[in-house]
């Protein structure tokens, strides 16, 4: 990976205009799109498969009426005046005719109908107007809503000392807020990146690239909500996230690319190097978070699903930018971005990094002598390091026991607004249960009674613990369904409500037993409940898929076992402790004020799930920043003594990254916890808990507990069983790959003409080595003979030197590739074909000669028998044969190819072998007579070429 995104740097560095006219282009069309396209945001909560889904579904069909969205104009009473007397009823009963008239309203109920129970309180001093109407909530337009202010406000006008209020359901929506604070977190970033990049220039970058990212993606949302249904939470979730990676993705590479710069590489170079390098951790960093949010469709709640899988668009294109256009943007800069002053090490590597090598040796300048205090002071007693942080971070995860869960309704709204408003004056006239009503379903198609038979359900009812009231039981017009409306005692969050509902769907078997009757309960109330516990049933298999996942994919690429399972330990702390702080800030009250929370209670349902994805992502991305510079500091440490090496690592690779994750974490952690004072209280619970978890797993676990293990377990931290290395594949974030491959850049001499050139080769086998120590020099034109009377090694060396096996020791260039980390573009620039195959063997011989391939190795050539195959391939091993190629064929660049044939015995193909022709024996003939062995080729060694070794 690190050598596609090393050519992926440069060529945006080259190409800067293009790169940056590219993104303004997206930007444009993106952004006409979304204006022209889109839809209002859609907070209707569906999920599919529920009893209380379903049940409202079939409501739509048998009772319509009931099934759009509702609104609620409570009226209290002048004090010391009743809501029953004539006056006061006669003007609620006009405004209750006005409402009739306003449009989307379908039915209007007045708190006097005889057949309504429980509309006016028991002390006489509110009543309350129901307003149905005629469609779902998110199409309730702000000119209906407009006027019923209007008329709330006309009937308070009209009976001085009254309060009329408007609120319910239709208030519960609300869009895309953004506030002032929003603002302060990108100061503080600003101010942040000034502090770690020391110019406007380098600090203003990771900043517009996120502000483009985050605008691209919201304009995304925005024009999706005209093909889906999408939550107003999606953006912000979106719009923390995509502000958050953004910034941090852009600052690895550019602080990795000044670095470079101050060790005297060339700006270009550097570029590229930075995104091979840094842009692989980021690369992995942001596959992590993706993975983790789109894993929130676990849970099986579409509106849920959707705002994942936007979150994690958000961060793809956070990814994308980063890695294609501020490398442009560092196009631009050229050398002026200025870099750290240099100690005298760097001026001694200065030499190597302008000549692209590697510059592997921390630099440690006397201002991270801070963090080289801090890990040597966490390192030096490891085993108290561990238990503190683990006995400390525990205790602050204690709380989470007491989290409450419950989806948003109008009593977490903003104190103030219309919908809190309403619920606090119900709550405090009728009751906390008006708040949430329950609705009661009923097929009653078989009975001849249907009003005796409604009225005996609602008797039913109104005998259970926690219900206060059965304001309504009526059939529908057709007398096939009924329903009954259900008062709880307890709010529509509470778990004395979610008691009540479980015990009226108990009731089911017996309503059918006893009056034939099938029962569901919805509603919203119950709707909220039905998410709710589908969310808390999801929560274990998305944490084992989530801990699976940080296992699976750390091992990969730390190529340790040690590693992962401590990152997965830390995860998991840094995840208790932000649960455990929300749970003390909105359940006990802790900090309400400063942080404008006005009201305790559950929080959002979904909030452990969303938590738990994002900061698992977030937490890989510090966990891949720090530790992939140790594993890379230890990788090139090889002369230490084991545990000199193992501590050198940790020390060294803390101490160069350190200071680009503090800043990454207080960016991250100041654009969360913007979120918090003035945002939604939607979004509130969860910006807290991800700003708290943010700053834990950075500053507590990862630079505090990670440096402590990694100490404590000294070399064995980065052992890996051999087996499990073979199987696993190789990410490269440390761009170890590209290291290797930039310095065989000149490899074997510069400007070499080898088509195939290695030494000491070697490819092991499950039951010990194939081959081993082998030596190659093959230039175009040239033949080399493979025999092996095994067969077996001869097909292993063979398909090792096109790119289709890997080695296992050696260096090999192959068409002035370097393998195996350019294998992919080595295997498009040569052939493999199996003499076996003779049915195909001509088809595939001429193509790869149309291809221009630079090699062509026939394998088993002995097998070719038939004359028209042997024919072609004495054409291909001829001295001429770069003179007789079809005449479609794309010459190759040197000439002709080199040629490999694989034989058991040579003398198979001694007809067709020219004398010219370079033999190497990998395993010794058996018998004499199999042919002779020119003096000077057999064995693991062969010269290319007279005067070449």
């Amino acid at each position: 990976m690190s050598s596609f995104l090393y050519r992926l740097g440069r060529a945006a560095y080259r190409r800067r205009g293009l790169t940056l006219g590219a993104w303004l282009v997206v930007l444009i069309v993106v952004g006409g799109a979304a204006g022209a396209f889109s839809k209002a945001f859609d907070d209707a909560f569906t999920l599919p498969g529920t009893q209380s889904q379903q049940a409202l579904d079939s409501m739509r069909l048998t009772f319509p009426q009931m099934s759009g969205a509702s609104g609620q104009l409570i009226f209290v009473a002048p004090s010391g005046q009743s809501a029953r007397s004539a006056g006061l009823r006669a003007e609620v009963e006009r405004t209750v005719k006005d409402i009739r008239a306003v449009p989307q309203v379908d039915t209007v109920v007045s708190p006097y109908d005889p057949l309504i129970s429980g509309a006016v309180s028991a002390d006489d001093s509110a009543a309350m107007v129901s307003v149905q109407f005629d469609t779902q909530m998110q199409n309730v337009t702000e000119s209906t809503k407009s006027r019923l202010e209007h008329l709330a406000a006309d009937l308070q006008q009209r009976v001085p000392g009254s309060t009329a209020q408007v609120g319910g359901e239709i208030y519960t929506q609300t869009g895309v807020q953004l506030s002032i604070v929003e603002v302060i977190g990108v100061a503080v970033a600003l101010v942040v990146l000034l502090l770690t990049l020391g110019s406007f220039r380098a600090a203003g970058m990771p900043l517009a690239t996120a502000l483009l990212g985050v605008a691209i993606s919201m304009g995304l949302i925005v024009f999706s909500t005209a093909v889906a249904k999408v939550n107003s939470t999606t953006p912000m979730l979106a719009l923390m996230l995509g502000l958050a990676v953004g910034i941090d993705y852009s600052l690895f590479i550019v602080s990795r690319h000044r670095d470079q710069l101050a060790s005297g590489m060339d700006p270009e170079e550097s570029a590229a190097q930075s995104v091979a390098t840094a842009g692989s951790a980021v690369v992995f960093a942001g596959l992590t978070v993706m993975i983790a949010l789109a894993g929130l469709s676990v849970a099986g709640i579409p509106f849920l699903g959707t705002m994942g899988v936007a979150a994690a668009v958000a961060v793809a294109i956070a990814v994308m930018i980063a890695l294609t256009l501020l490398p442009a943007l560092l196009g631009f800069a050229g050398g002026r971005l200025p870099p750290r002053s240099r100690t005298p090490k760097t001026r001694s590597l200065a030499r190597r990094g302008s000549a692209g090598l590697p510059l592997s040796e921390p630099r440690t300048p006397a201002r991270t002598r801070f963090a080289l205090a801090w890990v040597q002071a966490v390192t030096r007693w490891p085993v108290a390091t561990v238990v503190l942080v683990i006995v400390a971070l525990g205790a602050l995860a204690i709380p989470a026991g007491s989290l409450r869960l419950a989806l948003p309704n109008n009593g977490t709204q903003a104190a103030g607004t219309p919908a809190r408003v309403t619920y606090d004056l119900v709550t405090d006239h009728f009751g906390e249960g008006y708040n949430g009503p329950l609705i009661v379903t009923a097929d009653i198609i078989q009975s001849t009674d249907p009003l005796g038979l409604m009225k005996s359900l609602a008797a039913e009812i109104r005998k259970l613990p926690g219900v206060v009231q059965v304001p309504l039981a009526t059939p529908n017009r057709s007398a096939d369904t009924g329903i009954i409306q259900v008062i709880p005692a307890a709010g529509p969050s509470s778990s004395e409500t979610q008691d009540l509902v479980n015990r009226i769907r108990a009731m089911a078997p017996e309503f059918n037993d006893r009056y034939g009757v099938d029962i569901a309960v919805t509603g919203a109330t119950a709707m909220q409940i039905d998410v709710s516990t589908r969310l808390a049933l999801a929560l274990v298999p998305f944490a084992v898929l989530v801990v699976g996942l940080s296992l699976i994919l750390l091992t990969m690429v730390f190529r340790s076992i040690a590693v992962p399972l401590k990152a997965t330990v830390g995860y998991l702390l840094s995840v208790g402790a932000a649960f455990g702080t929300v749970a003390l800030v909105f359940e006990k009250g802790w900090l309400n004020g400063l942080l404008n929370v006005d009201q305790t209670g559950p929080v959002i349902s979904f909030l452990p799930i969303i938590l738990m994805g994002v900061l698992f992502g977030l937490a890989m991305d510090y966990e891949v920043f720090l530790v992939s510079r140790m594993r890379e500091n230890y990788v090139h440490s090889g002369h230490f003594a084991p545990h000199e090496r193992a501590r050198h690592a940790v020390e060294s690779g803390f101490t160069s990254s350190a200071k680009v994750v503090v800043a990454a974490a207080v960016i991250m952690f100041s654009v969360f916890a913007a979120f918090v004072p003035e945002g939604e209280a939607t979004i509130k619970s969860i910006a807290l808990g991800l700003a708290v978890g943010v700053f834990v797993d950075a500053f507590v676990v990862r630079m505090t507990l990670v440096p402590a293990v990694l100490a404590l377990l000294g070399p064995k931290a980065w052992y890996l069983p051999r087996w499990l290395d073979r199987i696993l594949p190789t990410f490269d974030v440390e761009g170890e790959s590209l290291q290797h491959q930039l310095a065989l850049a000149d490899w074997p001499r510069p400007a070499d003409d080898h088509a195939v050139y290695a030494e000491g080769v070697g490819v092991e086998g499950r039951k010990g080595g194939l081959f081993s120590k082998v030596d190659v020099g093959l230039r175009p034109g040239e033949l080399l003979v493979v025999e092996d009377a095994s067969a077996t090694a001869k097909t292993a060396l063979l398909l090792a030197l096109v790119g289709r096996l890997k080695i296992d020791s050696g260096q090999v260039k192959v068409a002035g590739l370097v393998l195996p980390e350019q294998a992919g573009l080595v295997r498009r620039r040569t052939a493999y074909i199996d003499g076996r195959d003779e049915a195909a063997f001509e088809r595939r011989l001429a193509a790869a000669r149309r291809a221009g391939a630079r090699v062509i190795v026939i394998d088993d050539a002995d097998e070719v028998r038939s004359d028209t195959a042997r024919a072609a391939l004495a054409e291909l091993v001829s001295p001429a044969s770069g003179d007789a190629a079809p005449a479609d064929a794309v010459a190759p660049l040197d000439g002709a190819p080199a040629v490999l044939l694989g034989v058991v015995h040579r003398s198979a193909v001694a007809d067709l072998v020219p004398d010219s022709a370079w033999q190497l024996v990998l395993a010794p003939p058996p018998d004499p007579s199999l042919g002779d062995v020119p003096a000077g080729r057999s064995g693991a060694s062969l010269a290319a070429g007279p005067g070449h070794h």
